[in-house]
């Protein structure tokens, strides 16, 4: 256990560093959080108008079909710039210098297969809330693990799609096939970012119950608006170190090359092989 905690915060000490000489690939993520909440917005306020939101309007099945194009909607923006992201992160792993715009237009240039894929993670997103909302306790663990299994085998389709230029269809069996080949029955650090990350937004949230505890109205407002921004700054810096150490196992796997910022043990040590078989790079 110690050790798989220890790998974890090489990786994101790993990552960091290539945050720190490449600053502007937080752009990115930046970029995609004001877009999402422009999106949220647009799509709360004719709720709020029409009494939706506030119960005074039953909905019905365009509720459903309103709620779908907001899931779309929302994926489209993630996925647009998280191909941007993925673009760049690309280029300075092979040690290219890239800009912003030049992310911005390769994932203009790959819009199309954007959408559809934007439209079947929606879909498939729609489906797993819709049920885990129908369902018990354990149903909704079920399909909470169903969803984190969902995550793992299309973790490499966006790398797919940007960087060989792939259909979404092919881009998805080849993402499984990556997954299978590589990362076997369990996964290392697949979390790892996430953990380290929401572990700061506890140590956040503690102070932010010790503030409550004082009764001043002034320390309990600057808490929680402290907090808030804990919560946007680890949402951003979190997105683009998990963007780039995707991408540097996307790599790994497909070429067995392993990136200069990162240690080759630690990104072998990212797989757990399956059936003690250790994974030969370049293999897929």
């Amino acid at each position: 256990m110690f050790e798989r905690i220890g790998r974890s915060w090489e990786l994101v000490k790993a990552s960091g560093r290539i945050l720190l000489e490449d600053k502007k690939l937080l752009v990115f993520p930046v970029i995609s959080g004001i877009v999402t909440i422009l999106v949220v917005i647009s799509f709360i306020l004719p709720l709020l108008l029409t009494g939706v939101v506030l119960g005074t309007t039953r909905a019905g099945p365009a509720w459903l079909l309103y709620l779908f194009l907001f899931y779309v909607v929302s994926y489209f923006v993630v996925i647009f710039f998280n191909t941007g992201l993925i673009t760049c992160v690309n280029a300075r792993l092979q040690g290219r210098d890239t800009t912003i715009s030049d992310g911005i237009s390769h994932a203009i240039r790959h819009i199309g297969s954007i959408l559809i894929w934007a439209v079947i993670a929606a879909t498939v997103g729609m489906i797993l809330r819709t049920i885990q909302n129908r369902s018990g306790t354990l149903g909704r663990i079920a399909i909470a693990i169903a969803g984190g299994i969902w995550s793992l085998v299309t973790m490499f389709v966006i790398p797919v799609l940007v960087l060989e230029d792939k259909g979404v269809v092919d881009a998805m069996k080849e993402s499984v096939a990556l997954f299978r080949k590589t990362w076997g029955e369990s996964v290392v650090g697949s979390f790892s970012i996430g953990l380290i990350f929401g572990a700061i937004v506890a140590v956040g949230l503690l102070f932010v119950f010790a503030a409550l505890s004082t009764g001043s109205i002034a320390v309990m407002i600057l808490a929680v608006a402290l907090f808030l921004l804990l919560i946007a700054i680890v949402s951003v810096v979190s997105s683009a170190m998990q963007g780039i150490f995707v991408t540097a196992l996307y790599m790994y796997a497909k070429t067995g090359n392993v990136p200069a910022s990162f240690d080759r043990g630690l990104i072998e040590g990212a797989f757990v092989p399956k059936g003690g078989q250790g994974f030969q790079p370049g293999n897929i």
